[in-house]
């Protein structure tokens, strides 16, 4: 083995590690909050049982399985955990949080606890009693001393309007005026959504990628060779995402509403087998001169996993096309942003030595290396693949 190899080798064993934690659906919470005419707050919070497991411990014997009755035993703590770490005010006056008896559900990834929220507020000085809120303040830091990148997706509720919003690090208290959402505010709430989720998702975007190196250049027999000009790229590029854009549109749509479901293990395994074929592709060339058509297939795939996210968010009953469209129209701007930041640069660098080896041979091999990874652990249910 070649030196070069060898680097390339331990490159993708280097960035399988640090990227096999991201392969499945980054940890997210749940959390719906509804005011009520009368002014009563209550809610439900979906936790991940994997998180919780991590945070505070549920295997009790170790076995790497979570059981009912482990889960069970930890129902008080698991509700002292978390109500330590929500706090929500109405009008600027804190509330008391009671958990109620918890059950279990399944998510697009795995198992979570369900917590019956319900809320105890005293009215401001001077406010009407039974009158609903004006204002809702909510904190939220679960999880943050452990994980970085967890997220907690609310779904607020009020006077038969819904917005979303999302918590984290750098969102972590927000206040929310409780007055008649603007359609345009679901819609840019939906947009949000779906930037950030193909910015989070690195299999969406390793795929993306794999389609774009060699989009500055041509299929000559046994090698790529260079385009002479950027608008020859830019019109592959323009084939690629428009394929991609109306595959997954199209099977985010049937699965958001519940025309087709499949499987999530099925649905994820599938996306990580895409990222290893398009990789590949780009080294033993099949559709060199095609490559919408695989854009196309395989973004059908990858519409199913947009929908998982979707779904687990919540949808409003009276604004679901909103959402759809909200959630579509973020997913292409995060999209074009990769684009535009990437493609500019690949032409610039298209005929040096480092940009066909490094960058479109090596690059791609580390991406296979990298997603086949993704796949064993997806497709059998392994946290980690030893090297």
């Amino acid at each position: 083995m070649t030196r070069v190899a060898r680097l390339f080798v331990l490159a993708a064993m280097l960035l399988a590690a640090s990227l096999s934690a991201q392969a499945h659906k980054p940890s997210d919470s749940y959390l719906s909050i509804s005011v009520q005419p009368d002014g009563t707050v209550t809610g439900r919070w979906d936790i991940a049982l994997r998180d919780l497991d991590f945070a505070i411990g549920l295997d009790a014997d170790g076995d790497g399985n979570i059981t009912w009755g482990e889960v069970r035993s930890r129902h008080a703590a698991m509700a002292a955990y978390a109500a330590a770490r929500f706090t929500l005010a109405t009008d600027g006056v804190p509330c008391t949080v009671a958990v109620g008896e918890q059950l279990v559900d399944e998510h697009t990834d795995g198992a979570y606890t369900v917590m019956p929220l319900r809320f105890e507020c005293r009215q401001p000085a001077g406010g009407a009693s039974g009158a609903p809120p004006k204002s809702l303040t909510m904190g939220y830091t679960l999880f943050a001393d452990i994980d970085p990148q967890h997220r907690g997706l609310l779904n607020l509720s009020s006077g038969g309007a819904t917005r979303t919003a999302i918590f984290g690090p750098q969102a972590a208290l927000q206040t929310f005026e409780l007055r008649e959402t603007s359609r345009l505010t679901q819609l840019l709430d939906y947009l949000r959504e779906g930037v950030w989720h193909i910015w989070v998702g690195f299999d969406h975007i390793l795929f993306l990628l794999s389609l774009l190196l060699p989009a500055v250049g041509l299929w000559a027999g046994r090698t790529w060779t260079p385009v002479d000009r950027f608008k020859q790229a830019f019109w592959d590029v323009l084939k690629i995402v428009s394929a991609f854009t109306v595959a997954h549109s199209i099977t985010l749509s049937l699965a958001t509403l519940g025309v087709i479901t499949p499987p999530s293990r099925l649905v994820e395994s599938s996306i990580a087998a895409s990222v290893v074929l398009a990789a590949l592709n780009n080294v033993f060339p099949v559709f060199h001169g095609r490559r919408w058509m695989v854009a196309f297939f395989f973004g059908l795939i990858h519409g199913f996993g947009f929908a998982s996210v979707l779904v687990d968010l919540g949808l409003p009953k009276g604004a679901l096309a909103l959402a759809l469209l909200g959630f579509n129209l973020g997913v292409e701007c995060g999209q074009l942003t990769i684009v535009a930041a990437f493609l500019p640069l690949a032409f610039a660098l298209r005929r040096s030595a480092f940009y066909r080896r490094a960058v479109l041979t090596g690059g791609s091999l580390v991406i296979a290396v990298v997603a086949a990874v993704w796949f064993i652990e997806r497709a059998f249910n392994v946290k980690w693949l030893p090297f």
